[in-house]
């Protein structure tokens, strides 16, 4: 049998934290992986000098995950299409507003037989529910797994016990990618429920915004907690409605429950929607100032939730959804999202 090639598609904070666990497990499976493993960047220039050079030099992205050496196996290319070239895997780990013109630009190039997994965290803006591994299996007409979790990228990257699911229909391809990702301080477990698995993965960020928001207003444990547990009964509500395939038992995996709670303490859009309420700023402001332009998804997410629920005219069923969603585009006040939630 032939060795898997890899290539990663990003190189952001997350997608360097997936170059180190990957790098390092190529090596432990050499039977099933080849040991080189590509990883598209975008160039940037980092104090004067190319970022793909430097990490290429130092095995660090100085940029999105300073003070991390990544493998020296993973090979920064800052060339998209030569990146995924004769490449059987394609770990995509890019904003998801970006997937179709990388999709676009890669289809003529991806290796018959490809397939994907995808780590992105939202969905397509559409009126109709619109699944990230949905667009790109039908962009590069290719299998795509899913793997979410409850995985801040930087505790990931340093080692820190956390766990992660992989939703993937194919048993014999799961079992593939949990070799892949599967280490020591990251315990993998697959289930062939990938649409669930993606869609907890995308609207527990939503949720997390909400929980910035109760930070941002001073309020305390209890208030976060009913939001939590409101938001968790809209994302099983909104999942049950559209996965045919909806196990409840995948609501208990990483990608569900522990992600939400991870989110809603530790994530960015947590952060980010605290300084929203605290100083009045926009998000794009905020996005510029904390994340050093990365791109927050939840607000995204909420939008494109919204926009799915208007088209089925059930808005008024997911107060929290919706309320998160006027917040952040009809400058609806803060103080809204309480005053929805406690409507009996």
């Amino acid at each position: 049998m032939s060795l898997y090639r890899i290539t990663i598609i990003g190189s952001g904070n997350w997608g360097s934290a997936i170059a180190k666990l990957v790098g390092y497990n190529v090596t432990r499976h050499p039977s099933l992986f080849h040991n080189e493993v590509k990883m598209w960047v975008f160039e940037e220039i980092v104090n004067g000098r190319k970022l793909s050079d430097i990490i290429n030099e130092t095995h660090e992205n100085v940029k999105y995950l300073p003070g991390v050496k990544i493998p020296s196996n993973v090979v920064a290319e800052p060339d998209l299409v030569t990146s995924v070239t004769d490449s059987d895997i394609l770990i995509w780990v890019i904003p998801h507003q970006f997937v179709q013109r990388t999709c676009s630009t890669i289809k003529n190039t991806v290796k018959k037989g490809a397939v994907s997994v995808s780590c992105i965290k939202g969905l397509q803006d559409k009126a109709e529910l619109a699944l990230i591994s949905a667009l790109i299996k039908t962009e590069l007409n290719t299998d795509c797994a899913v793997l979410m979790g409850a995985n801040i990228a930087n505790e990931v990257a340093k080692e820190e016990f956390s766990e992660s699911t992989i939703g993937c229909d194919n048993e014999a391809m799961g079992k593939v990618f949990r070799n892949l990702f599967h280490a020591p301080y990251f315990r993998v477990n697959t289930v062939q429920d990938a649409t669930t698995v993606e869609l907890c993965g995308a609207l527990k960020n939503i949720v997390a915004v909400a929980a910035g928001f109760i930070d941002g207003l001073g309020m305390g444990g209890n208030t976060k907690a009913a939001v939590i547990r409101i938001g968790m009964q809209e994302m099983i509500k909104f999942c049950s409605l559209f996965s045919s395939t909806c196990k409840e038992s995948t609501f208990f995996e990483s990608c569900g429950l522990a992600d939400l709670i991870t989110t809603c303490y530790g994530g960015r859009n947590r952060k980010v929607s605290e300084a929203f309420v605290r100083t009045g700023k926009s998000f794009d402001e905020l996005e510029v100032e904390m994340l050093g332009g990365q791109k927050l998804q939840g607000p995204m997410t909420a939008k494109e939730v919204y926009n799915v629920l208007e088209g089925r005219g059930i808005s008024g069923e997911y107060p929290l959804f919706v309320t998160v969603y006027q917040i952040c585009y009809c400058n609806t006040g803060v103080e809204a999202l309480l005053a929805n939630l406690s409507v009996d």
